[in-house]
């Protein structure tokens, strides 16, 4: 087969790193300079369902900031990146399986219309907590069926941001590692525990000195309640609010007044921008 510039210089590129593994082998890295195979890319699109993700235990996150910030929190299984972006991360990479691509081949795989630098699949993490213990000392969020992946993404940000270490998330919920949600997290999901539990389970479980917390239209002015930075904050649905099987467990009502209060408005707030304002007025106090 006649053999263009492209194939010898390819050729002589693979040479150079069999001889670089030969004297330096613990900086040696799994690394393709070859394009990313169709295999590859059916795999990683599949990623993009539940039930692969699922069966896998990984999901994929793109984009240099957030994948930055989950290489120190996640197992990292395999990555596809610019020659810049592996050079840049090399020394946290050892072992990890990794294509060195183009931009465009990166966007032969990537889930995003965008790609920015690097793809990467991460080992989904399973966090435990005792959430009787946690709530105690700490402020805690729960989402009664969030099923908007940006509103999930979004939340989890805003607990980074809060300070909030625990979200506990319904069954009904947008799954966490759908792309979409792992993308609204920014990177926020690395220092954020996401717990997957049956809320009213878990919520009928606590000590009945645990406040439990909710937003209701026929709630109590949120900025003339008694706060305390501790229990739970329940953030409902975006079209239904807090379930009533749920409702029946919360112990304080709060209620976010519009201004003025009675003139006319929006019928409700995003569920992302209600949980913001009331974990201001929390960490406000």
């Amino acid at each position: 087969m006649y053999k263009t510039g492209f194939h010898r210089g390819m050729k002589n590129l693979n040479a150079k790193v069999r001889i670089f593994r030969e004297l330096f082998p613990t900086f040696a890295l799994k690394i393709h300079y070859d394009m990313i195979s169709k295999n590859r890319i059916k795999y990683v699109r599949s990623l993009e369902m539940k039930k692969y993700r699922k069966a896998e235990c990984v999901f994929v996150a793109e984009g240099h900031k957030l994948v930055g910030d989950l290489l120190g929190a996640f197992e990292c299984v395999y990555v596809a990146a610019t020659q810049a972006w592996a050079d840049k991360y090399a020394d946290v990479l050892k072992g990890v399986e990794m294509d060195v691509v183009t931009d465009e081949e990166l966007k032969r795989v990537s889930l995003m219309e965008a790609p920015q630098q690097v793809l990467a699949v991460f080992r989904q993490r399973q966090d435990e907590v005792d959430v009787n213990e946690v709530t105690k000392t700490q402020l805690c969020l729960a989402l009664d069926d969030v099923q908007n992946p940006g509103n999930v993404g979004t939340i989890i940000r805003l607990a980074d941001w809060f300070g909030i270490e625990h979200v506990f998330c319904s069954r009904g919920c947008a799954d966490l590692y759908n792309p979409k949600t792992v993308q609204a997290t920014m990177g926020a999901m690395a220092r954020v525990q996401v717990h997957e539990v049956d809320l009213p389970q878990m919520l009928s479980s606590l000590p009945k000195d645990t406040p439990v917390y909710g937003t209701f239209l026929n709630g109590e002015n949120l900025y003339g309640k008694s706060l305390q930075n501790r229990g739970i904050i329940v953030m409902g649905n975006e079209g239904k609010g807090v379930s009533a099987e749920v409702a029946r467990l919360v112990t304080e009502r709060l209620y976010i007044p519009n201004y003025p209060e009675g003139r006319a408005t929006s019928e409700s707030l995003n569920v992302a921008i209600a949980t913001a304002i009331i974990c201001a007025e929390f960490r406000r106090r």
